[in-house]
């Protein structure tokens, strides 16, 4: 052992102290990526780190200033051990009871699938060293997040376990480390804990189904309309418009009903509270996932805005554009006559790029406001502006730039082809209608009900005040 570890040093068996020495020694078992980022990141933070290994000459490269033991001499020298091993590998550790007896162990393991084994991996790990205090934590960070520490990862750190001063001591060392500890109570919690990093996107289901869903409706649409209509109607086979023509109408439709869907929830709970008369009853819980997944519904709305940003930029590249021009042209020279130039016609493209541009300028303001290390510089009024109120403006602009795409097409009948609206028409109803009900409920005598509705005012029932006065 190194001179530096010395047992009279160390705090031996006890899990009382109020806080957890500066230069304390640490034990981890395991000394695999997780093990290694995890020392590395307990070095940074001033403790002493020793590893429990099977086989302590050839583990492979530590963090400098650590050094690796047999799993027996690791823990005798350490209050505290992290159990960064695999469930199929606790066998080790029964041997150990005595040694582990009265020590704080953190288990920091996951499964490779849910439901693997009738109970947690903590709970097991607990009945295996019943004299030890098991704590759960730590298993939701990745060893990247740890080595990276939480100015560029999750800051928090879940924690669970049936010994508050075992609790206490593993959420000192998070809290030093940096992260913010969130305690879901007894060691019961540990399946829960579990099966954190095995869900797959949950907060994004609904948001991809919806755009999938979106997204396919308006491809197929818009295939009818614009492909199919030309192949049985004029005899036109116009299927290589596919790729790019059809998809640069697909994206920006999809992105302005996303992006309307994402202040739809709020405008809808605001009518709700304004006709309860309360803000204390809680919303439908179809309303309460819908307002949950808002933020995904924006971020997936600007891809499909980039995408169409990009899409744009290549169309002056395409063959089929430079053929057309080629021929609009010659045909012009041919004819020896010149087309006058159309002022209105130039006012309309110009205000319709200017528009698009402003709109997708805010969206990505939008996009770069609700990145965790930008909204954890602003304060909540900043956010709440930006997300909000620059929301709707974001939305404004994208909706103008939109009617101004259509201009007075909507006035010939050859827009609706077998006499179906065009998608950039039916792309217009959610984000018409969203705009229409915030101005509505801007009106001074409305936003004033709701502002009082907000700060806690309830509209009084005359049946249960006619109610409380007979009991007087």
């Amino acid at each position: 052992m190194s001179e530096e570890v010395k047992p009279d040093s160390v705090l031996l068996c006890s899990v009382n102290t109020a806080a957890v020495p500066r230069h304390e020694l640490l034990c981890i078992f395991g000394t695999g990526d997780l093990g290694r980022s995890l020392g590395q990141r307990l070095l940074q933070c001033g403790y002493k780190v020793v590893y429990g290994s099977r086989r302590p000459g050839s583990c492979g490269p530590l963090p400098p200033g650590t050094q690796a033991l047999n799993h027996e001499a690791a823990a005798q020298h350490a209050h505290l051990i992290f159990i960064c091993v695999q469930r199929e590998h606790y066998d080790f550790m029964e041997p150990l009871a005595p040694q582990l007896k009265g020590k704080v162990l953190v288990d920091v393991s996951n499964n490779l699938k849910k439901n693997m084994y009738t109970d947690s991996n903590a709970e097991y790990l607990q009945r295996l060293i019943p004299g030890a205090h098991v704590v759960k934590a730590f298993n939701t960070l990745s060893a990247w997040a740890l080595q990276n520490g939480p100015a560029d990862a999750n800051r928090q750190v879940y924690l669970c376990g049936s010994n508050a001063e075992a609790k206490q001591v593993v959420a000192e060392i998070a809290t030093k480390m940096g992260f913010s500890v969130l305690d879901r109570g007894s060691l019961s919690a540990a399946r829960e804990l579990e099966d954190f990093p095995l869900q797959l996107f949950p907060g994004w289901r609904l948001p991809i189904r919806l755009t999938i869903g979106l997204t396919a409706s308006f491809f197929f649409y818009l295939l009818l309309r614009d492909v199919m209509y030309s192949y049985i109607v004029q005899q036109k086979d116009m299927s290589f418009r596919i790729m790019v023509s059809l998809a640069n109408k697909v994206f920006p439709i999809v992105s302005l009903i996303l992006l309307s869907l994402c202040y739809l929830p709020g405008i809808i709970a605001a009518f709700l509270q304004l006709y309860r008369g309360t803000k204390y009853k809680r919303f439908p819980d179809w309303l309460d996932r819908w307002m949950l997944c808002r933020k995904q519904l924006g971020l997936l709305a600007l891809a499909f805005a980039s995408l169409h940003v990009l899409y744009t930029l290549i169309i002056s590249f395409r063959y089929y554009v430079r053929y057309r021009l080629a021929a609009h042209t010659i045909s012009q020279i041919r004819e020896n006559k010149t087309s006058p130039f159309d002022t209105t016609m130039a006012w309309r493209t110009d205000t319709y790029y200017s528009m698009g541009i402003i709109g997708f300028g805010f969206y990505l303001l939008l996009g770069i406001s609700s990145l965790p290390s930008v909204s954890n510089a602003l304060s909540w009024r900043e956010f709440s502006f930006i997300q909000s109120k620059l929301g709707y403006i974001t939305l404004f602009f994208c909706t103008f730039h939109t009617y101004l795409y259509g201009w007075d097409r909507f006035l010939y009948p050859s827009t609706y082809k077998w006499f179906t609206p065009p998608g950039y028409m039916l792309s217009l109803v959610v984000p018409t209608v969203v705009l229409l009900l915030k101005l509505l409920l801007l009106l001074p005598c409305v936003d004033r009900s709701l502002t009082r509705i907000r700060q806690g005012w309830e509209r009084t029932d005359p049946e249960e005040e006619s109610m409380k006065s007979l009991l007087r």
